[in-house]
């Protein structure tokens, strides 16, 4: 089933996994066996999560990805990579149990998995079986809350996303997005206007956990001495603030908010893979991955026949890549910052607006949790300046050590993620407008219902291809 956000969802999907792939040509896919397997492998279960239209497909979807993301996690060799690995496979097993489990309770709740037909029967749950129905949706939730990194579920994801390879960490940006997917669907589906009894549930527990999350990231990114680290805590920053939106949204209160906030999603998310690219290019100059890492010179192709020193291959010159470099590095910042002109600051400024003004300009007062929201938001874009200028200044200007080369095939993705966020920043009437009207779609539950439950049958259609009728048409002509 497509529609307007599995849509955008797919297209952010190859956007972040492409520079990872040219990235990760230049070295690391070199470093153990079957890594583009495993990568296209786990390219398969993401996209899978977000084009299925039944709860145990995504199940299985879940299933694969994450086994997927087990093996490229430990890709490379260093103890602190093995050690935050295991904590990251056992972590996801819990998560993956509580998924199963609830999405059996549902199954043996309402009959069925089906996305749509379950938006069409929870209306009619008996009032005996609404609470264990609520129940299955709180084990599935905290499921997905495992896997989007909120508070308190989330110590394991700053290491983990340090630990890994530095293209892997690109990938584990989208990962997250997964979680924030499952939840704002079936939020919106189960439990909007249209939920009946249920309509609403779950709503302030959402607002409450984003705000907790925000406040520990926010915490996390100023305390961070490495860049990696500040890395995964800004992707926590981007979790936080959308699980709030969302609960915001299915609340009543904040469906004005909800396409700025998949704007600023995307831009988010891009960012957040290029500074993942960043990190490992930026501390050769300061000397400290091998350290940090504790990673072998194996690790790091020292050993290889591919490695510049070895092979004599001429890489970039010093002063252009630094120069490159530091573009790209203040770019990032300035839109994990919400600072303007780029397009992180035109996204939380479309968010914003739209949960101070609900009832338009001028139109309405937005309520206390709405007020606290706001100033952390605001506070954490701070908090991330503060950080990255603190890291930029060490690595660029304080740091005498020379610069290793950098590969082509490493400063491309980089300069190329940056160019994406530019382009996002110009033409971001039509990416809002896209994101405005993918957000009026999810408040309207039938879009999707009618498309999935109209749609003919596979074995019923006649005629070639192109005389053939997709899922996606009923969506998009609704939207």
């Amino acid at each position: 089933m497509v529609d307007r956000l599995s849509a955008m969802m797919l297209v952010l999907t190859a956007l972040v996994s492409i520079p990872a792939l040219v990235y990760s040509a230049a070295g690391w896919g070199g470093k153990g066996q079957h890594f583009y397997s495993i990568f296209q492998f786990m390219l398969m279960g993401v996209n899978g999560a977000f084009l299925t239209g039944d709860l145990f497909n995504l199940f299985v979807f879940f299933e694969i990805l994450l086994a997927a993301s087990y093996g490229l996690m430990l890709h490379g060799s260093g103890q602190l990579r093995v050690r935050a690995g295991l904590h990251y496979i056992a972590v996801n097993l819990v998560g993956a149990l509580l998924f199963l489990i609830g999405v059996s309770l549902i199954y043996g709740v309402t009959g069925t998995l089906n996305m749509a037909d379950l938006a069409t029967r929870i209306v009619n749950i008996s009032d005996a079986d609404r609470p264990l129905l609520h129940a299955a949706a709180g084990v599935l939730g905290i499921a997905f809350l495992i896997k989007a990194g909120a508070w308190p579920l989330s110590f394991w994801l700053p290491p983990t996303y340090q630990a890994a390879p530095a293209p892997v960490g690109a990938m584990f940006a989208i990962l997250t997005k997964v979680g924030i997917y499952v939840i704002l669907r079936m939020s919106m589906l189960l439990f909007g206007e249209s939920g009946g009894l249920s309509a609403g549930f779950g709503a302030e527990v959402l607002i409450a956990i984003g705000i907790l999350s925000l406040i520990y990231a926010t915490a996390g990114v100023m305390t961070s001495q490495s860049l990696g680290r500040m890395a995964g805590y800004s992707v926590q920053v981007t979790s936080a603030t959308l699980i709030a939106v969302i609960g915001f949204a299915i609340g009543g209160g904040g469906m004005s908010m909800l396409g700025g906030a998949m704007y600023y999603m995307i831009a988010s998310t891009l960012a957040t893979a290029a500074l993942f690219l960043l990190d490992e290019v930026l501390q050769r100059r300061q000397g400290g991955i091998a350290a940090i890492l504790a990673l072998t010179a194996d690790a790091y192709g020292v050993d290889q026949p591919e490695d510049d020193s070895e092979s004599g291959e001429v890489g970039v010159a010093i002063p252009a890549v630094l120069t490159v470099l530091a573009v790209a590095f203040f770019a990032v910042a300035l839109v994990l910052s919400g600072m303007p002109p780029l397009p992180g600051f035109i996204g939380k400024f479309a968010m914003l607006s739209g949960g101070l003004n609900p009832g338009g300009l001028g139109r309405g007062m937005p309520s206390e949790w709405m007020w606290l929201f706001t100033f952390l938001v605001i506070l954490s874009g701070f908090a991330t300046m503060i950080a990255l200028v603190r890291i930029g200044m060490q690595t660029f200007w304080g740091d005498d050590e020379p610069m290793s080369k950098v590969r082509l095939q490493e400063l491309l993705p980089i300069v190329g993620l940056v160019v994406l966020l530019v382009i996002l920043a110009v033409r971001a009437h039509p990416v809002m407008r896209y994101t405005e009207i993918t957000a009026r779609a999810l408040a309207r539950p039938t879009i999707y219902i009618d498309g999935v439950i109209t749609a003919p049958r596979v074995e019923d259609l006649q005629g070639p291809v192109a005389e053939q009728q997709p899922v996606a048409a009923a969506g998009g002509n609704g939207a």
